[in-house]
């Protein structure tokens, strides 16, 4: 830890940022079921918020159909709302305390419309790796202004810290092309 600012605290955050971004594209339908569909989809249980699956247990039992095994039978009308409310273009069929979900093949449209949402997720994913950057620099700045660090120092210190920003930005914009090219594959 440099007076001021806590590289690997920066790079922690940083990381931080980038692994929520993976989990929210890996919750993006490809052309194939993955219980990871489900992740975003959170149900009104017992007062608050809840993920789904802490209500659910998720299968995948045909490569084009999910299955949600609802632990407590009254809850099964909110987790219907909650996948239907999800935006993920998702129908469930109720069959007792399990809702199949099938999911339709995936057109050009519905194509699009997941890049765009993926798009959403990195610029998040961005702004987010811009903020601890914008943290890291108001902490140098500081301790210069203090006098806990020199000029040179301050100067280095910011390299690293802009240089550390530039890679995790380009590593979202390489994940982000990835899964633009796994969603668009026919």
């Amino acid at each position: 830890m440099t007076a001021g600012v806590d590289l690997n605290d920066l790079k922690r955050r940083m990381d931080g940022a980038i692994q929520a971004f993976k989990n929210d594209i890996a919750s993006l339908r490809t052309g194939r079921a993955s219980a990871n569909i489900l992740d975003p989809v959170t149900v009104e249980a017992y007062g608050s918020r809840s993920p789904l699956n802490a209500v659910a247990n998720i299968t995948v039992p045909e490569p084009r159909m999910l299955s949600v095994s609802v632990w407590d039978k009254t809850m099964v009308g909110a987790v219907d709302r909650a996948i239907r409310e999800s935006n993920l273009g998702l129908n469930p069929i109720m069959d007792g305390q399990t809702l199949r979900i099938p999911l339709p093949e995936l057109n050009e449209e519905r194509r699009k419309s997941l890049v765009k949402v993926a798009h959403g997720y990195a610029e998040n994913a961005k702004v987010a790796i811009r903020h601890v950057r914008r943290d890291g620099m108001e902490g140098l700045k500081k301790a210069e202004k203090d006098g806990d660090i020199g000029k040179d120092d301050a100067r280095s210190l910011s390299e690293k810290v802009q240089k550390m920003t530039d890679d995790n930005i380009s590593d979202v914009d390489r994940l982000l092309v990835e899964k633009e090219k796994e969603i668009m594959q026919v």
